[in-house]
């Protein structure tokens, strides 16, 4: 996201940020200008596919209904299963390093993007590996499609830097309108949904966007799609559409039809939906029977709760779920659009979530969305309304898998994917190899007919996309895209991974883990109850050797000691917008104040 600079941070009083900051983390229809459709266009016999790439942000394994989910999704489910459905698919556990792999084909560090800038240790942001933007050694899957002739377009949310080189134009694409920044409101482009920075950063084509006063994010981003769709339809290219969905992440927000139709669905509470999109998730091939799942510590007794309790829970599922059906609603209008246009048939569809469901709670910002958001029940979903999904019931939305956005657990890296439409057979619906982001972009390249780079683009070295065409999948292959004794190594704030085979090693900090190495299958045990490191010491410790020589090629850094990433949005939100913005004292005792405020607060009610 773009920071505000000031000369003032050169100078400030350190105990003050540092008070403050130490106590805060304790307590804390724009109308498109769409053309009618006109004719549809005429197709050579070969010619190379059109390629739409759908991004869902948030959504866990299971909140799509061919993937086990009772969320309405018939438009994404119809395009499922005219594909092939990937249940062994992972991404990072945040949005930023996915994306710059989902682009590029290259791991995350060697993008530049090894972590969110607002979590980013200050101590790692001289390292290339932790700069938050695209890598000048790095080229776009958009940029190699664009010079064979695609005409390549992207809206909604982009989040991989928003310098000027790193804007859509500088990165392949034609057309664009973009989010610049982790997130912001649904109904307000305006209204930031956290302080992290001054306001909510949109571009046009490169350029600071004239945005409308009240829109619905993903209407807003297909209406903004189809408009460039028909602005360049008679030259007969083929595309590259993108589109970036903000749903489901914070603030959870949909439109009162959306929500309505789920008015006491999910009165029985999250552990009675996890354990039912268990069984169908298994029903349908996508995980074994039976598979067993680990209770999380932040996951509530949902009996526990009292009826005041549970009936706003319940609630907030209710909006979470509109949330996604409604994203769903104006993918159809995107398809319908293809489909009126002549365009469907030659055309590919990949639809991933950018991670696993979110189970922040957000307690920290409590004291500033008080200022800036209604949290009142009858209002939840609605404009000037702010909702959660929240760890209990992102658990639920995981679902048969541990773990939630941020950490390593398959729950937060693990999520829905499927390639579907030209070129794809559907005779084997159901992928169950190990695949990542990274190949995404290769496989897209290899149905374009068009070569990767290897370690020149332009006459400039680049890194060497890292991922495997799933070309062989999608064409009823369904052998082992991975060698056996291949690794694939993961790491995002000090939560890592390595998978080899079968096995995944894996370790977590708090509060899901406590640092320390477990072993597990996690084709046999996905929900990764069973630790093997006793039974298979010698596979234990040689795949954290193998770790190991990972990171360190990748330019991995161990956190400090004592990192904490809610603390550390803190700390990087002071320094790089609160001082800034309102000089050392405001900057510190503004956030002394607020911090005091919640302790004093928090005490208070607990006596």
């Amino acid at each position: 996201m773009t920071e505000p600079q000031s000369a003032r941070t050169a100078q400030w009083p350190h105990r003050w940020i540092a008070a403050g900051t130490l106590v805060l983390s304790a307590g804390l229809s724009w109308a498109a200008s769409v053309n009618a459709p006109t004719s549809p266009v005429q197709r050579k016999p070969g010619q190379a596919p059109n390629i739409v790439i759908l991004v869902a942000d948030d959504w866990g394994f299971s909140d799509l209904g061919s993937f086990g989910g009772e969320i309405a999704t018939p438009h994404l489910d119809a395009l499922a299963q005219r594909g092939v459905r990937f249940s062994n698919f992972h991404t990072a556990a945040s949005c930023s390093p996915t994306r710059s792999m989902l682009l590029t084909g290259v791991e995350s560090h060697r993008t530049g993007v090894g972590n969110l800038r607002e979590t980013t240790p200050r101590a790692h942001m001289s390292s290339p590996a932790y700069q938050g933007s695209l890598s000048q050694r790095v080229v776009t899957v958009s940029s190699l499609l664009k010079d064979q002739g695609y005409r390549t377009y992207v809206t909604g949310k982009w989040n991989v830097g928003s310098e000027p080189r790193n804007l859509p134009p500088q990165r392949g694409f034609d057309r664009s309108l973009v989010q610049g920044d982790t997130g912001s409101d649904n109904w307000d482009p305006a209204q930031r949904y956290l302080p992290h920075t001054d306001k909510a950063y949109w571009y046009e084509d490169g350029q600071t966007a004239v945005m409308p006063k009240a829109f619905y994010s993903s209407e807003y981003f297909v209406d903004r799609m189809i408009g460039y769709l028909n602005q360049d339809q008679a030259s007969g290219k083929p595309f590259l559409a993108y589109v970036g969905f903000q749903a489901n992440h914070v603030p959870v927000q949909a439109p009162a039809e959306f929500v309505a139709k789920y008015k006491g669905r999910y009165d029985q509470g999250w552990t009675a939906l996890r354990e039912a999109r268990r069984d169908r998730a298994a029903a349908l091939g996508l995980v074994p029977a039976n598979t067993p799942m680990a209770t999380l510590p932040t996951t509530l007794d949902w009996a526990a709760q009292d009826a005041q309790s549970q009936r706003y829970e319940a609630r907030r599922m209710e909006v979470y779920a509109a949330m996604a059906e409604a994203m769903d609603h104006h993918v159809g209008r995107l398809v319908a659009h293809l489909k009126a246009t002549g365009q469907y048939d030659n055309t590919v569809f990949v639809f991933l979530s950018d991670n696993g469901a979110e189970g922040s709670d957000y307690k920290m910002a409590q004291p500033w969305l008080w200022t800036q958001y209604t949290q009142d029940i009858d209002r939840l979903g609605s404009r000037g309304a702010y909702s959660i999904q929240g760890p209990s019931w992102a658990s639920a939305s995981n679902s048969p898998m541990n773990g939630f956005k941020f950490f390593a657990s398959e729950g937060g890296i693990r999520v829905p994917m499927f390639i579907a439409g030209a070129g794809v057979h559907s005779a084997r619906p159901i992928y169950t190899g190990l695949t990542h982001v990274t190949d995404i972009a290769p496989t897209l390249l290899d149905l374009a007919g068009i070569a990767r780079p290897a370690d020149l683009y332009k006459g400039q070295p680049i890194e060497t996309m890292a991922g495997h065409s799933l070309r062989a999948a999608l064409q009823g292959d369904h052998q082992p895209l991975r060698r056996a004794d291949e690794i694939l190594g993961y790491e995002l704030s000090g939560n890592a991974a390595l998978f080899k085979g079968n096995l995944k090693l894996v370790k977590n900090l708090p509060p899901l883990g406590n640092g320390e190495w477990r072993l597990y299958d996690v084709v046999t045990d996905p929900g990764e109850t069973r630790d093997l490191q006793q039974q298979m010491p010698a596979e234990f410790a040689a795949m954290q050797k193998d770790y190991q020589l990972w990171a360190d090629a990748h330019g991995v850094l161990p956190v400090p000691e004592g990192y904490n990433p809610v603390t550390q949005v803190a700390i990087n939100t002071t320094m790089n917008y609160w001082l800034p913005a309102y000089g050392p004292w405001g900057g510190g005792g503004l956030l002394l104040l607020i911090g005091t405020w919640i302790v004093w607060r928090r005490r208070h009610r607990s006596g």
